[in-house]
């Protein structure tokens, strides 16, 4: 039997899309979801900047320096001149102290008479990449190591608010990465216990999935952090922050879980793996869960934003992660202040990347649902 003969006499192009299996047809789907397609490389970008954090910050995220308290951002600028004269291919303008004759405050503002060179790959601050590797080089920065650079500006104390934005980074989108793998567990098996055995099971699971979803959210989010001691370790406080989320946010996970076992356990592929012998675990870890894992993975993914928007929303009330940790929410609670909203602007910056990681997130778990069922 000819080749022409076996896929039907189809072109190269159609047989080549015959012979894909399901996560080929997957992502074959999901790459023409443009605006989904970039946020997915959009949000890699932003786990690399997290995972490289220490290298990718100027500075760390608590040196201040208590000449420069509340200091405009300032630009980079291309092709300029030192005060020695020489040319600085990149380069950014120092401050200038100035009084206000309104408030009877001094502020700083830009002295464009000043240049200090910026260069890539700088020595400076030394560091341990992954908390192993010594490492004083940094991706940007001051060539000369004590000249100001502060992109973003700097808070009440002199500290670079870009660099405490980028070191943010790993505690707001690492939460919600473990917070949606303890949700996922449990999850899958609530939602699995439920659909599957029915009967009292699931009338036990259903009814408090109902019960946490009838309470306000953020009076839960709130009583339920109030439980921590003030006094505890930061890296404790970050754990049971996580696992508050992870226990509130279950819940939809589980329900969809519910609905295609529910659909899934009189299939024949099911039912003649029961008929096979195969154990109730088998089944459903083996033959079940393994069908509807695309639906899983955009689930997840949807899931992602919702719980870092609680961690920032928790964080910025006050009831969550709090200094020395330093997170998305911590830095726009100091945002809270009528100085910041009128003499300080630019401590609302961190709330860019709040916004970027949402939607990008949000992109990508719209793509991958749309393209988790190929087959429609």
């Amino acid at each position: 039997m000819t080749d022409a003969t076996a896929t039907g006499g189809l072109s190269p192009p159609r047989r080549k899309l015959v012979e894909l299996g399901q996560w080929g047809l997957i992502y074959r789907r999901f790459r023409k979801h443009k605006l989904a397609y970039w946020s997915g490389f959009i949000v890699l970008a932003i786990y690399a900047v997290a995972l490289f954090a220490e290298f990718v910050a100027p500075y760390s995220s608590d040196r201040y320096n208590p000449r420069y308290i509340y200091s405009p951002p300032q630009v980079l600028k291309l092709f300029g001149r030192d005060q020695n004269g020489d040319l600085a291919l990149l380069y950014v303008n120092g401050y200038k102290v100035e009084l206000d004759p309104v408030a009877l405050q001094r502020r700083f503002v830009i002295d464009e008479s000043r240049v200090y060179p910026v260069g890539f790959f700088v020595k400076g601050e030394p560091y341990h990449l992954f908390g192993l590797i010594p490492a004083e080089r940094h991706l940007i920065g001051p060539v000369a190591p004590d000249a100001p650079m502060y992109l973003w500006g700097t808070d009440r104390l002199g500290r670079d608010l870009l660099s405490r934005t980028i070191h943010g980074t790993r505690i707001s989108m690492s939460i919600g990465l473990v917070g949606v793998t303890i949700s996922l567990v449990l999850g899958i098996l609530l939602g699995g216990i439920s659909g599957y055995y029915g009967g009292w099971a699931d009338q036990a699971v259903q009814r408090t999935i109902d019960f946490l979803k009838s309470i306000p959210t953020i009076p839960l989010w709130m009583g339920l952090a109030a439980a921590i001691p003030d006094r505890m370790d930061p890296l404790l406080v970050y754990f049971w922050i996580t696992v508050i989320l992870s226990l509130i946010g279950w819940t939809d996970l589980a329900r969809v879980v519910r609905g295609r076992f529910l659909s899934l356990k009189t299939e024949d592929f099911v039912m003649a793996a029961r008929l096979d012998g195969c154990s109730r675990q088998r089944v459903i870890w083996h033959h079940m869960v393994p069908s509807f894992t695309s639906h899983i993975v955009a689930s997840v993914t949807l899931a992602i934003p919702a719980m870092i928007l609680a961690e920032t929303s928790l964080s910025f009330l006050g009831i969550g992660l709090k200094p020395p940790v330093v997170s998305w929410g911590v830095l726009l609670k100091d945002a809270q202040s009528l100085l910041a909203l009128t003499q300080a602007p630019w401590l609302f910056l961190p709330g860019i990347p709040v916004v970027v990681a949402v939607l990008a997130l949000n992109f990508l778990g719209d793509g991958i649902r749309d393209a988790a069922d190929p087959y429609s």
